[in-house]
């Protein structure tokens, strides 16, 4: 490339990953692997990743970015982009002080954490966030995987081929037999703990889930035109009847091993939009609830139904990074303020020449 050339190349977009657990690691490998975009910084929990580089976390070689744990350090950061995804199980109001600042300091934030619909908690936490977006001429957008597409992108898709839409209709169910966290297997989704441990945990539990799923009924909700009255939210469980020995750890017989959530956004006085989410610590082993894998219903004329099972998608994880990395350009592009799926332009991947190892 000549100088010439050089100089009017576009500036990569800066992008700052905050958190690396399973999924921030994806996101950083699927930025120093994507032209276009540059890695500008790292922000970790844990002291023992604090100076850290960037590429030795992610299994890469060296990059250069050190981690940091320091909140002022990624602030005063020139990056154009904060992919947030601090790893709790839920709660997008949790560190809502921390993407406020992100946003005044003049960074676009997706949150892989909630925010697909922030509108769903109300006129003060929209304030919050639109202050803060006005103070740093930055947008917010929450996006992902099962929240983010398949709870409400995919419905809204599959509306466009209905009308006379009257219910819709979103599945999820997850093996956990092989996912290697024992975070995220014992502590974020409870299997493990005895009945009573279980139920204790539920209040908080069902805060979170409840948080994060009333989003995208009510994105779902507004795609459509409805006005939701209120949402309900129920939660079944089974427990092992022998002990499951799964990549994450043994699930003692007696202890959870099973849970059902069901969303429903109810609107004169019937369920319109429902959302059920199904986890299992070995589904070979549970067959309650049926099969793992994703389904979409819109009941209307005529109704559409997407059924998929749980080889669909090859890794969800790193599809949930890649529906981030793919709408940097297009947040980034965004006018200043909360920005959802229903204000901007559709997201696409890119085709680009195989890249080993991929995310």
């Amino acid at each position: 490339m000549s100088p010439a050339d050089a100089s009017s190349a576009p500036r990569p977009y800066r992008v700052v990953q905050w958190a690396t657990g399973t999924l921030g690691r994806a996101v950083i490998r699927g930025v120093l692997d994507r032209p276009g975009l540059e890695l500008a910084g790292v922000w970790v929990h844990t002291p023992a990743k604090d100076g850290a580089d960037a590429g030795l976390l992610c299994g890469r070689a060296p990059t250069g970015v050190t981690a940091t744990r320091d909140l002022a350090a990624i602030l005063a950061l020139d990056a154009d982009c904060v992919v947030y995804a601090p790893g709790r199980a839920g709660d997008p109001l949790a560190d809502l002080d921390t993407v406020c600042a992100l946003l005044a300091s003049g960074k676009n934030v997706i949150s892989m954490n909630g925010l697909v619909y922030p509108r769903a908690h109300g006129p003060s936490l929209v304030n919050e966030l639109e202050q803060a977006c006005k103070r740093g001429g930055s947008s917010v957008h929450g996006t992902g995987f099962n929240t983010g597409f398949m709870a409400d992108v995919m419905p809204l898709a599959l509306s466009r081929l209905s009308r006379r839409i009257t219910h819709v209709y979103s599945r999820e169910c997850s093996d956990f037999a092989r996912h290697p966290s024992w975070r995220m297997v014992h502590h974020m989704v409870g299997f493990g703990r005895d009945e009573e441990a279980f139920l204790r945990s539920l209040r908080p539990t069902r805060t979170a889930m409840r948080s994060l799923y009333t989003e995208s009924l009510h994105l779902v909700a507004a795609g459509l035109g409805v006005d939701l009255d209120e949402i309900d939210v129920d939660v079944d469980y089974r427990l092992a009847g022998t002990d499951l020995e799964i990549t994450a750890g043994r699930i003692p017989r007696g202890t959870v091993a099973a849970a059902r959530w069901t969303f429903s956004g109810l609107a004169g006085g019937r369920p319109v939009i429902s959302v059920e989410v199904i986890h299992k610590a070995d589904a070979a082993r549970i067959p309650d609830w049926g099969d793992p894998g994703h389904s979409v219903r819109v009941h209307g004329r005529p109704s559409i139904t997407l059924t998929t099972d749980d080889e669909w998608v090859s890794d969800e994880v790193s599809a949930a990074a890649a529906h981030a990395l793919n709408s940097v350009p297009v947040v980034c592009a965004a006018e200043p303020g909360i920005r959802t799926h229903l204000d901007l332009p559709p997201v696409t991947g890119r085709m680009e020449a195989a890249v080993p190892g991929g995310l």
